[in-house]
């Protein structure tokens, strides 16, 4: 069967594992993307936990990464991680795996694999969200995947959503990823995300929900599938606020009932959404165009 070498990288780890066609997820391995000291240092951890996966039978590789990047990772410049600038991501793994590669937005990479595998499986609109180290967004508009100009469609987390809320260093004040990302949370409190009291859990699905609920309004969706450690790990008061705000906010005809669910991957969600990224490279149906 057809395989890929999945990779996902993010603010405080990254991941690699082979994954077939089927979704079945496979040797995995993973290390902290915290404290590199530079782009070398922090391309050596990724390339220390692909080094023991047996890549004989593998076809391509895909991987979800931390955006801003140029158009299908030929340099990418994650906000959450400072090692990598400009940094040529796709030609390095060419050159360390010897595979063809395709790179793309960790939460664009979501939404393909939830299109594919998951909770939007046969929904033709909705938007995946990562709601972790910081939050992102993918877009899935007529089963469309949607790039934009760069590759960058879907930054939802840089949508305002407060407008005098937290001045979180290397944000416009009160975007949402600003309010409600595990960065913004240790900012805000000075306690890690994972410690957050109810209040917290309330405000930050509150305003998740007002950022879906605008995007519902604005592109006629009525989907949002989350994932991400912090909004899985809050759990159901994080998304029972969230919904409250979709309710509210997602007034008109073609956006009242907006849902907004918790991913369906679970923890293989990233992975799963990786492959998914490679396998469309190389023009394997993965549900999504």
């Amino acid at each position: 069967m057809i395989s890929a070498l999945a990779i996902d990288i993010g603010g405080t780890k990254m991941a690699a594992a082979l994954v077939d066609h089927s979704g079945q997820v496979t040797q995995r391995g993973r290390v902290s993307s915290v404290g590199a000291s530079d782009g070398d240092d922090l391309f050596e951890r990724l390339t220390s936990i692909i080094a023991p996966l047996d890549l004989t039978s593998v076809d391509v590789c895909g991987v979800g990464c931390g955006g801003p990047m140029e158009a299908n990772g030929v340099t990418v410049s994650p906000l959450n991680i400072e090692a990598w600038s400009a940094f040529p991501l796709r030609s390095r793994l060419e050159t360390s795996t010897s595979l063809p590669v395709h790179i793309d937005n960790d939460a664009k990479a979501l939404a393909l694999g939830e299109g594919w595998l998951g909770a939007a499986r046969g929904v033709p609109n909705y938007i995946a969200m990562v709601v972790s180290t910081g939050v992102g967004g993918g877009i899935v508009l007529d089963g469309r995947l949607l790039d934009g100009e760069q590759g960058n469609a879907g930054h939802i987390g840089h949508v305002v959503v407060e407008p005098e809320g937290t001045d979180l260093p290397g944000h416009v004040r009160g975007v949402l990823e600003g309010e409600a990302s595990g960065t913004a949370l240790a900012f805000r409190t000075g306690r890690p995300a994972e410690e957050a009291d109810l209040d917290e859990i309330v405000r930050a699905g509150t305003l998740v929900g007002r950022a879906v609920g605008s995007v519902a309004n604005l592109l006629d969706l009525k989907l949002a599938v989350v994932a991400g450690s912090v909004a899985l790990g809050f759990g159901e008061p994080f998304f029972r606020a969230a919904q409250a705000e979709v309710d509210r906010v997602a007034r008109l005809d073609h956006s009242v009932g907006t849902l907004i669910r918790p991913a369906g991957l679970g923890s293989d969600g990233p992975l799963i959404g990786a492959a998914a990224v490679g396998f469309r490279g190389i023009g394997l149906d993965v549900g999504v165009i």
